[in-house]
């Protein structure tokens, strides 16, 4: 019988797998309200993992080294019952909420001009590997990855990288004027960036061992648009992408891109910067999944993809009806596919509709 992580590496490696592989990423606060369903505990009345509860076939193990320009100087700047202010080590300040996911307010950001980069927050990132990759983080990530492995799950490694890190460091009203105003000061942030990370898995790739894989984590879009034109793209990110990508070929190993929102119109970037795989073709942004398969399927391997709002429903017959048209439209369109939602699973979805969605999934996941 062929295990998990073979059948994963056939997936992402573009061979012919023997079935549709299998993963999500329910969130901290739906794991919350599942124990209240059912969901079992660990002895410290904490959820247990649903990678390992649910048999995912892949595991992220590790690699979120610190990325913030000075190390470990968050500073918390106002408090409440219900979010927390925190100014992060780039000069973001940025409003969290404390009780349940989302992503964070942007209030204010001190790296404002190229002079400021260059002078408070540049030089705390220059030849700073060793500082970020420390033995501790790579012995855990090392602990972890063969705990998975044992298990028989496809592992990776995984970071944000050069967009989202600039997000969280100027903020999108000037990171979006930069990328017209002053393409150098964005070039230059990408290379300080890009040099930093090929240092940071150079060493943690020595110390924790190799994963299966690396995944890279920067969301490009939003509803029914990419953040910026795909020209900016092409001409400021994705080289830095291409050469990210092509360092960690040298490793052997293939490289997931992770991003959110509408997809589609730099998905010929995403291939030629030499990328395995998308997720998590978020049909609420406007991606259609089986059109992408059938487009990139000898380019690509594809996550993701099930609208979470029919999880969401719970409606069950409408659930079947759903599953079973991805999976056999994936299938039909010979894609190489990894079964997941089309980005996480929220709060508003029931233990039990969940649990029902994977039955579904395992009638049809051989192909």
């Amino acid at each position: 019988m062929v295990d998990a992580r073979s059948t994963v590496a056939q997936i992402m490696g573009g061979g012919t797998p023997d079935r549709v592989a299998l993963m999500d990423r329910p969130w901290k606060d739906t794991l919350a309200r599942w124990v209240t369903q059912g969901y079992p505990t660990d002895e410290k009345g904490e959820p247990v993992d649903p990678v390992e509860h649910f048999d995912f076939d892949l595991a992220g193990v590790g690699g979120w080294f610190p990325w913030e320009a000075r190390i470990g100087a968050s500073e918390t700047l106002e408090e409440t019952d219900e979010w927390k202010l925190v100014k992060n080590g780039s000069g973001a300040s940025l409003r969290w909420w404390k009780n349940k996911s989302g992503t964070p307010e942007h209030v204010a950001f001190d790296m404002s001009s190229r002079e400021i980069w260059e002078r408070d927050f540049r030089p705390h990132l220059v030849g700073s590997a060793r500082q970020r990759v420390t033995e501790e983080r790579a012995g855990e990530a090392l602990e972890t990855r063969q705990r998975h492995t044992g298990a028989g799950r496809w592992t990776h490694f995984g970071h944000m990288f050069i967009w989202e890190a600039m997000r969280a460091s100027l903020g999108d009203i000037s990171l979006y004027e930069n990328l017209l105003l002053d393409p150098g000061w964005i070039r230059d942030f990408c290379r300080v960036y890009t040099d930093l990370y090929k240092e940071c898995f150079d060493l943690l790739l020595e110390e924790a061992g190799r994963p299966d894989g690396i995944w890279i984590y920067e969301d490009l879009g939003y509803k029914e648009a990419t953040f910026c034109s795909p020209d900016v793209y092409r001409e400021l990110i994705f080289p830095f992408y291409a050469e990210l990508v092509d360092h960690i070929h040298g490793h052997d190993l293939p490289v997931v891109l992770h991003t959110c929102g509408f997809e589609e119109p730099v998905l010929d970037m995403i291939v030629e910067a030499g990328f395995c795989a998308v997720d998590p073709m978020e049909v609420k942004a406007g991606n259609d999944p089986l059109r992408i398969a059938a487009r990139y399927r000898d380019k690509l391997a594809f996550i993701g993809g099930l609208d979470v709002r029919i999880l969401e429903s719970g409606d069950r017959e409408h659930i079947r009806r759903e599953v079973i048209r991805l999976i056999e439209g994936m299938k039909s369109a010979g894609a190489r596919y990894v079964y997941m939602s089309d980005h996480s699973i929220s709060s508003n979805v029931d233990l039990d509709d969940f649990r029902f969605s994977l039955d579904v999934y395992r009638e049809h996941m051989y192909y």
